[in-house]
């Protein structure tokens, strides 16, 4: 098995291509590390420092941004607004059938269409946000003593940094290999591992608390190896082909499987119902520019509710299991796949072709969702139990950020095999 790997790692850093789209990703990331250390005007970094300690909202938020938000560098927003729009127009694709169409089934030019439109609702985000958070900053003292036009120039700044952060993960989506976006999330994550360290090291510095630290390192482990298993799990169809002839010749039945992941949806649920929890903070530090009544003593409920263990874990379990739900319904479609069977001579032993074999689809993809959906929502609030076990408020953090880093890595050990899997053949 070794062998194979450093074969397999050999093949990756001889082929031009491949290394090209190796080196075109590092490349990226370098860029978006340098990026992220420009900071905007005007911060005064012992006040920021306080702020980040006592806010559990911008540290969530510092995940999505790839570590950006922590420095206020001009790519403070990261891939939050182009993520919030992907949201939006996932959830189009279940009200609009117009919309859905062009996602699922006009192949290749719609789904860049749809891409497309994606880019363009990033903007207004990126603007809102981008007003809304240096307004909060601004508010509590982080960022002091900047004119409108300096304030104004301030936004614009982020919003630019925002939109190259999206251009430069579509570019390593395009040119390297991966997904761009989740790869800087990655990188952000990666970046921080070292501060995250000291501070666990720190919190469980105490001798007395060493059964607690090594018990700490078993679960993490053991969430990691769970993690593993549940993404690779997979549900094997059988399939058969039908006899076919072709000009003067036949060719025989064959036998083939349709592979049904346990979790089709990745870490994109966790991601999906993290914003879904950020918006209503996001949304109410926004309205407190425009000194309404009633934001002030909204945002004490919504604080309330974040720093509530229990309902904020209660939430983050609901919205993580639904999304598991609706993007695995967005994503896979039984009645598409049991058209494309029929039309390649292709059937399921036993089930119809047509209907009948959307309909067994349909109902073997919902159980592996179920249990799926169950897995993830329960790997995402077991960070938040160890928080309110232990005390130590980076373990919620470090708990969603374990998740990404396992299911990235997990994809680009995937496509790298199957680059270079292509090249072998």
């Amino acid at each position: 098995m070794i062998g194979t790997f450093i074969h397999k790692l050999k093949i990756a850093f001889t082929d031009k291509t491949i290394r090209n789209r190796i080196l075109f990703v590092l490349a990226a990331l370098v860029i978006f590390r340098a990026l992220a250390a420009i900071p905007v005007p005007g911060i005064d970094r012992v006040v920021l420092e306080q702020f980040f300690s006592n806010n559990q909202f911008l540290g969530l938020l510092n995940i999505f941004s790839g570590g950006g938000l922590a420095n206020l560098s001009i790519v403070m927003l990261g891939v939050g607004p182009y993520i919030t729009a992907s949201i939006i127009m996932q959830l189009m694709t279940v009200m609009s059938p117009k919309m859905k169409a062009l996602y699922s089934e006009e192949g290749e030019a719609g789904r860049a269409k749809f891409q497309q439109y994606s880019r363009l609702l990033t903007l207004p985000l990126a603007i809102l946000q981008a007003f809304g958070f240096l307004t909060l900053l601004k508010n509590q003292g982080v960022i002091a003593g900047l004119s409108p036009f300096e304030f104004a120039v301030n936004v614009v700044l982020v919003v630019a940094g925002s939109m190259l952060l999206m251009w430069i993960g579509e570019l390593v989506t395009e040119f390297g290999i991966g997904n761009g976006v989740s790869i800087i999330i990655f990188a952000g994550i990666v970046a921080s591992i070292p501060q995250t360290l000291s501070q666990l090291a720190f919190a469980f510095a105490d001798p007395s608390q060493l059964p607690l630290y090594v018990g700490f390192v078993f679960v993490a482990l053991l969430t990691i190896y769970a993690v593993v298993f549940m993404t690779e799990a997979e549900r094997p169809v059988p399939i058969t082909y039908a006899k076919q002839s072709r000009g003067s010749k036949t060719y025989g039945q064959s036998q083939s499987f349709l592979p049904l992941r346990l979790n089709q949806a990745g870490v994109i649920p966790i991601i999906f119902a993290l914003s879904i929890l950020l918006f209503p903070q996001m949304v109410l530090n926004i309205l407190a520019a425009f000194n309404l009544p009633w934001v002030p003593t909204a945002l004490q409920y919504v604080d309330a509710f974040m720093n509530n263990y229990v309902y904020y874990g209660m939430a983050y379990f609901v919205l993580v299991f639904l999304f598991t739900f609706f993007y695995t319904a967005v994503t896979f479609d039984p009645d598409q796949i049991a058209r494309n069977l029929q039309r390649n001579g292709a059937f399921i032993p036993g089930i119809r072709p047509g209907g009948h074999t959307s309909q067994y689809l349909g109902n073997v993809i919902t159980r592996l969702t179920l249990v799926g959906a169950i897995f993830l929502a329960l790997v995402a609030v077991l960070p938040v139990g160890m928080q309110v076990a232990t005390g130590v408020a980076s373990l919620a953090i470090g708990g969603t950020a374990l998740l990404i880093v396992v299911n990235v890595v997990l994809d680009l050990i995937r496509r790298v095999d199957a680059q270079v899997s292509l090249r072998e053949y």
